[in-house]
C-alpha cells in the first residue's frame, strides 16, 4: 500500500502544480479554522468555569469537569458509524448540518438549569463535532493543491491553538463578569456565524461513491496508521488529565485568580508552536514531534518539582503550549500520510481515539483529583508522556519518518 500523502477524489481535488501561497483557498480553509475554533473551545470551555458551572448546577468540581468528558465520548462514540453512514453526503451538505446541530446544543446548554439534560446536551454538541472534525482536514486537503496541503491543515488546525489561546481565557472572563451561560451562548452565535460563512464561501466537495468505500477499521493494517493512533491515544490522554482541571489545580497553588492569564500564556505559547509547525512540518514532522513530546514532559516536570513559586509555573505553562501546539497539525498530518489510500478511514479513527483520550482524561482526573489531589496531575502527565516519546522514536520507518513521502 502506497503511503504517499492522498488525494481521495481524483475528479475534484486541485491537480499538483507548481502555485504559490496565493492559490491557498484562504476564505474557505478560514471558514473551516473557525468551525475547529468553536468546536474546541465549547469542548474546553467548562475547564475555565468549573466551580461556578459545578455551583449553579448543584455539584462538584469533578461531576463539573464531567461536562468535558460526556462531549468526549459523544465524539468517541459516533464518529465512525456517522462518518460511514454519511460518506455518500457532498461534504457541504454535512459541514453545515453537523454545525446547526452543535448550535441547537450549545443552547440547550445554556439554558439548562439540570445535571442530567446539561449532560444530554453536551452528548449532542460532541456527536455534531466529532462529524465536523472527521470531514475536515480531508475537507482542507481536497480544497488545496498538494503540495501546500500540510500548510492548509496548519491553517485550519490553528483554530485549536486560537480556542486556548483566546477563546478559553475570553470565555473564562467572560463567565466570571455576567455567567457561564453567557460564555455557551455565545458558542451559538459563533456556530451560526460557521454556518453562515461555509454556506457563503466553502466550496463544494462530493462524497465517496459506494465504490470507492472502505472498511474504516481496515486502514489498521497499513503500516504507520497504528504508531500514529497510538501516539494520539496517549498524548492526547496526558494533556487532558491537566487541562480539564487546570482551574482546580491552580486553586490548589494558591493562583485561582491567575486561571485566566496562565491560559492566556499557554495559549499564546500554542500559536507560536502551531506557527513553527506550519513552516517546517513539510520537512520535519518527525522532529517537530519529538520536540512537542519533549517540551510537554519537561513542562509537567517542572509543575511537579517548582511549583511552590508562580514564575515557574508560567514558565511549566509556555512550554506545555509551545509543545502542544502544533500537535493537532502534526497527528493529522502523519495519519493521513501513513493512510495512503485509506487515509479519511484513518482520520475517522484519529477523531474516535482523539476524543476516547479527552473522556478518559477528564475520568483519570477527577479520579486523581478525588483520590490523590491536584498535585498528582501533573506526574501523571509525565509518566503519559514516556511512552509517547517511546513510539515516535521507535515509529522511524512508517508513522513518523525521518522523510516525508
Amino acid at each position: 500500500m502506497s503511503t504517499r500523502s492522498p488525494v481521495h477524489a481524483p475528479s475534484d481535488t486541485v491537480p499538483h502544480q507548481r502555485v504559490g501561497r496565493s492559490e491557498l483557498p484562504l476564505s474557505a480553509l478560514l471558514a473551516l479554522a473557525l468551525a475547529v475554533f468553536v468546536t474546541s473551545l465549547t469542548e474546553t470551555l467548562p475547564a475555565g468555569v468549573l466551580p461556578a458551572l459545578g455551583a449553579d448546577l448543584g455539584v462538584g468540581e469533578s461531576a463539573a469537569g464531567q461536562t468535558v468528558t460526556v462531549y468526549a465520548v459523544g465524539t468517541a462514540l459516533t464518529a465512525i458509524p456517522l462518518t460511514a453512514a454519511t460518506a455518500a453526503w457532498r461534504r457541504k451538505r454535512l459541514l453545515l448540518a453537523s454545525m446547526a446541530a452543535f448550535a441547537l446544543a450549545n443552547t440547550v446548554t445554556a439554558v439548562s438549569s439540570a445535571y442530567p439534560l446539561t449532560l444530554a446536551a453536551r452528548f449532542l454538541a460532541g456527536v455534531a463535532a466529532g462529524l465536523a472534525w472527521a470531514l475536515l482536514a480531508g475537507y482542507a486537503r481536497r480544497l488545496t493543491p498538494v503540495h501546500l496541503q500540510g500548510r492548509a491543515i496548519a491553517i485550519v488546525m490553528t483554530g485549536i491553538p486560537v480556542a486556548l489561546s483566546l477563546g478559553v481565557p475570553a470565555g473564562t472572563f467572560l463567565a466570571r463578569t455576567t455567567d457561564w451561560r453567557t460564555a455557551f451562548l455565545t458558542m451559538t452565535a459563533l456556530a451560526l456565524v460557521v454556518v453562515g460563512w461555509v454556506a457563503a464561501a466553502v466550496p463544494d466537495r462530493p462524497g465517496q461513491p459506494p465504490e470507492r468505500r472502505e472498511r474504516i477499521l481496515g486502514a489498521l493494517a497499513v503500516p504507520g496508521v497504528l504508531p500514529v493512533l497510538t501516539v494520539t491515544l496517549v498524548f492526547v490522554l496526558a494533556h487532558t488529565v491537566l487541562y480539564a482541571y487546570v482551574a482546580s489545580y491552580l486553586d490548589h497553588l494558591g493562583m485561582g485568580g491567575s486561571t485566566d492569564l496562565v491560559l492566556l500564556v499557554f495559549g499564546a505559547a500554542s500559536l507560536a508552536g502551531i506557527w513553527a509547525t506550519g513552516a517546517l512540518i513539510h520537512r520535519r514532522l518527525r522532529a517537530l514531534t519529538v520536540a512537542g513530546a519533549a517540551l510537554v514532559a519537561v513542562a509537567a516536570a517542572v509543575l511537579g518539582l517548582l511549583s511552590d513559586a508562580h514564575a515557574p509555573v508560567y514558565v511549566a505553562a509556555a512550554l506545555w503550549g509551545l509543545g502542544w501546539g502544533g500537535v493537532p497539525t502534526l497527528l493529522q498530518t502523519a495519519v493521513g500520510d501513513a493512510g495512503g489510500e485509506r487515509a479519511d478511514a484513518a482520520q475517522a479513527m484519529l477523531v474516535t481515539l482523539w476524543n476516547v483520550a479527552m473522556a478518559g482524561g477528564g475520568v483519570l482526573g477527577g479520579v486523581l483529583l478525588d483520590a490523590a489531589g491536584a498535585g498528582s496531575l501533573p506526574w501523571s502527565v509525565l509518566v503519559l508522556m514516556v511512552p509517547v516519546l517511546a513510539v515516535v522514536v521507535g515509529a522511524r520507518a512508517h508513522g513518523f519518518p525521518a522523510r516525508r513521502p
